[in-house]
């Protein structure tokens, strides 16, 4: 039998392998994860921890596996989930005090149901920021999960989606779902050395997924490889197989747009994104360099106008912000979606026009090449100066999201790869993306890039 603690630092789909292989069943291995929900590096990882469930679903996963019949190739692996998505009998928090009390969800969410479906065992529901709403992963009401690659001085997570990445990082489970609206699922994998995969709008089903910005929402996973993503993304999908295909590094050309996207960058990010590039290179890759002008005109939008998640999230909100029960919600949320209370129809009317008309602008530009760029400016910052500046955090919020967000608002699909770290040891992080809709072909493009950046 497998030795729990080497199995479980492996990717999800290695360990979909061992366990169809009969070298360790999902039981142990779920308790073995169990076991660790207790341990330091798991303080404020979890919201909610669902055992009964994981054990009911590792056991039926058992025997498929011993039967010969697995579900997928994900079958008995276990997993988290971001608290957004509903999961039957359980509060769906948002990680946020004025929801604790909140009804027990009647049903899975669509996309919780169909990776039960595929044999995946849920271990239960992770930390975020409050409502989803910020890239750095502070939350006052349920705790700030520390990222595990800075032991003896705290430092961020990455948000919204921050118990997903640090229960991955810390080897609490080997792959889980995250949201991302500006940066949510590739942030937190950049931060904490992880593959993260923002979809395509509308790729993955959003029913039972508490909303933030009904525009801009994309379900997604963090995980060990790109392979963990490829297969979840199938998976959430119901798709039986999945379709993305291996690439080689020369299949596409990678244009780096200098645009906005290089701006600011910490020494050891732009030295390893430079090596990721050299290293693309030498495995047969073009790269071409160039201005980008729909980055900056989405910048000026936003300047101009204001942001769409804010309006949207106002609208979600509406009451509660406006009501006696502001004063629970972090004060950091409060100002980020009260930015939307005064946009005027006419600003939301001219956002989500000019945003359709860049959309077509930069896919037209991008065609079928991937655009390379570093996921974040920087590696991941100290807590508690960000905790005791609210300027800080707010500066240090946009720079992070910077990157990650003008993909969001041209609809690109994004796939975030770590490239290094600094000299610190905190992770860098390699952003590469493509034009909506074609998710497959990055995917695919990810598993070469992966090989190249893993044999420099």
């Amino acid at each position: 039998m497998a030795d729990l603690e080497l199995l479980s630092r492996q990717s999800a789909t290695a360990i979909g392998r061992a366990l169809a292989r009969g070298r360790a069943t999902s039981a142990e291995l779920t308790e073995y994860y169990l076991s660790r929900t207790s341990l330091p590096e798991a303080d404020h990882v979890f919201i909610t921890l669902t055992p009964d469930r994981a054990r009911r679903e590792a056991a039926a996963a058992d025997a498929r596996l011993t039967a010969g019949k697995p579900a997928s190739a994900l079958d008995g692996v276990p997993m988290v989930w971001k608290d957004l998505v509903d999961l039957e009998g359980e509060v769906t928090t948002a990680a946020s005090a004025t929801r604790r009390e909140a009804p027990p969800a009647t049903r899975d969410a669509r996309i919780a149901a169909r990776l039960a479906g595929a044999g995946m065992v849920c271990l239960g529901k992770t930390n975020l920021t409050e409502f989803a709403y910020s890239g750095i992963g502070l939350n006052p009401h349920f705790g700030t999960p520390r990222n595990p690659h800075s032991p003896d001085v705290p430092r961020i997570p990455g948000g919204s989606s921050s118990g997903t990445g640090v229960a991955i990082a810390a080897n609490l489970a080997p792959i889980g779902i995250g949201t991302d609206t500006g940066g949510s699922v590739r942030l937190p994998a950049a931060f904490n050395g992880l593959v993260g995969y923002k979809t395509s709008e509308g790729r993955i089903d959003k029913d039972g997924v508490f909303p933030l910005s009904t525009t801009l929402d994309t379900v997604g996973p963090l995980g060990r490889s790109v392979e963990d993503c490829i297969l979840i993304d199938a998976a959430l999908r119901g798709a039986a197989v999945p379709e993305a295909r291996r690439a080689t590094p020369g299949d596409r050309i990678i244009f780096v747009p200098e645009t906005i996207a290089l701006n600011d960058l910490d020494p050891a990010v732009a030295e390893n994104f430079e090596a990721s590039l050299r290293a693309l290179e030498r495995a047969g890759a073009r790269i071409e360099r160039g201005p980008f002008q729909p980055f900056a005109d989405i910048m000026h939008l936003i300047a101009d106008h204001g942001t769409l998640s804010s309006v949207e999230a106002y609208a979600i909100h509406k009451d509660l912000i406006d009501g006696p029960d502001r004063e629970r919600v972090d004060a950091r949320v409060v100002a980020r979606i009260e930015g939307g209370k005064t946009m005027s129809a006419h600003a939301y009317h001219t956002i989500l026009t000019t945003r359709a008309r860049l959309i077509a602008e930069a896919h037209a530009q991008i065609g079928d090449r991937v655009l390379a760029m570093p996921t974040a400016a920087m590696t991941a910052p100290e807590i508690a100066p960000l905790e005791a500046d609210v300027t800080l955090f707010n500066r240090t919020n946009l720079k992070a999201l910077r990157n990650t967000n003008l993909g969001n608002m041209l609809n690109l699909c994004g796939l975030a790869l770590p490239n290094g770290t600094d000299g610190e040891e905190m992770p860098t992080s390699l952003l590469l993306s493509a034009v909506g809709g074609a998710d497959d072909a990055l995917l695919g493009y990810g598993l070469a890039a992966e090989t190249a950046l893993a044999h420099g």
